[in-house]
């Protein structure tokens, strides 16, 4: 099984990398902050208006397959830079013909619908048995567990998005129920991206931003081309097979650690700012937080449920890559997606 690789994540603004031998050289105002080694290195995420990449590091990244992300400091994605795709040309395009066929996609995107609500009613769960909830949060565990067998059962790629989107209305309904850490200014009504509105919605942002560049990188490792879905429709700037495949890992991977930090009041209120058009953001500091954080739980070791063996966290949206290719290239009969424990 791969090890799994590091991201490396740039905050601060007027940061210069370059490439020094076999490492990336990080410097601010003509000093070393740090060498890293590039064989180490899965991907580049920076945050920030000037963070700088020498074209000899650009090179060398391409070269060896690191994915370097350029976000705005407060997580909003800006750019990816990639090197040539990986893998056989008959898989993309095996990829495209699925991708214009809904009959042949659809159970792919099923699975992926699936998958995400089921992961979703997982979390409740979980916080329901550790915080005896209410039966509101009860009826809403048994509605996604009925939308589920509903999205299993659809044949229609407009249908099961609507179900997505009902499914996903439940659960944030309730999410609120899942903050317990008992400060007025910190809660949730709904979901609000452009733009957050609040601290959970700033964090929800902000993961969901990492998981996407994660999915890039995944895909494009195993030569999917990101930006060709089945679940979302492609549209010029989105990477639509990386939106699919995120999906199973959304409430897994970001929601709870949303719940973590903030119920272990590892974030509070004063870790994020209101802007003048009324969003608001993570400070600088918190950000640092939560990319630690991040970092910390992509480490973690865990049984995977279809290989049945032990993988990091952090690999299991290369297995799912992996899995979906075999699935595109007729070697397995469905695609399996991944289901929380």
């Amino acid at each position: 099984m791969k090890k799994h690789l590091n991201t490396l994540y740039i905050t601060t603004d007027n940061t210069w990398l370059s490439k020094d031998g076999d490492t990336i050289k990080i410097q601010l105002d003509g000093q070393c902050l740090g060498r890293f080694p590039l064989h180490n290195i899965q991907g580049i995420i920076s945050f920030g208006w000037n963070i700088l990449v020498s074209p000899q590091l650009m090179e060398a990244c391409l070269v060896q397959g690191i994915h370097i992300t350029f976000c705005n400091p407060y997580g909003k994605f800006l750019a990816t830079v990639q090197g040539n795709f990986k893998g056989n040309v008959l898989l993309r395009r095996s990829q495209y013909r699925l991708a214009d066929n809904e009959e042949l996609h659809v159970p792919i995107a099923r699975e992926m619908i699936a998958a995400k609500i089921a992961n979703c009613r997982t979390l409740l769960m979980r916080v329901a048995r550790t915080y005896d909830m209410s039966a509101k949060m009860q009826g809403a565990i048994d509605q996604l567990k009925s939308y589920v067998r509903m999205a299993r059962k659809n044949q229609v790629l407009d249908q099961l998005r609507g179900i997505e989107g009902t499914a996903a209305d439940v659960y944030f309904k309730v999410f609120d129920f899942c903050l317990v850490n008992q400060d007025p200014n910190i809660h949730f009504t709904q979901r609000q991206r452009r733009p957050p509105q609040d601290p959970v919605n700033a964090l929800l942002s902000f993961l969901y931003t990492l998981l996407s560049h994660d999915a890039r990188s995944a895909l494009a490792s195993v030569g999917l081309d990101p930006d060709v879905g089945f679940l979302h429709r492609d549209r010029p700037g989105r990477h639509s097979l990386a939106l699919d495949l995120m999906e199973e890992f959304r409430a897994p991977m970001a929601d709870r650690l949303v719940l973590t930090l903030l119920n272990r009041k590892q974030l509070k209120c004063n870790d994020f700012e209101i802007q003048d058009n009324g969003a608001v953001l993570l400070k600088e500091e918190s950000r640092k937080i939560v990319l630690q954080a991040w970092q910390e739980r992509k480490s973690q070791t865990i049984d995977h449920p279809f290989l049945n063996e032990k993988v990091t966290v952090g690999f299991l949206m290369h297995i799912q890559a992996q899995i979906l290719a075999k699935t595109i290239r007729g070697e397995m009969n469905e695609y399996v997606p991944y289901i929380w424990k």
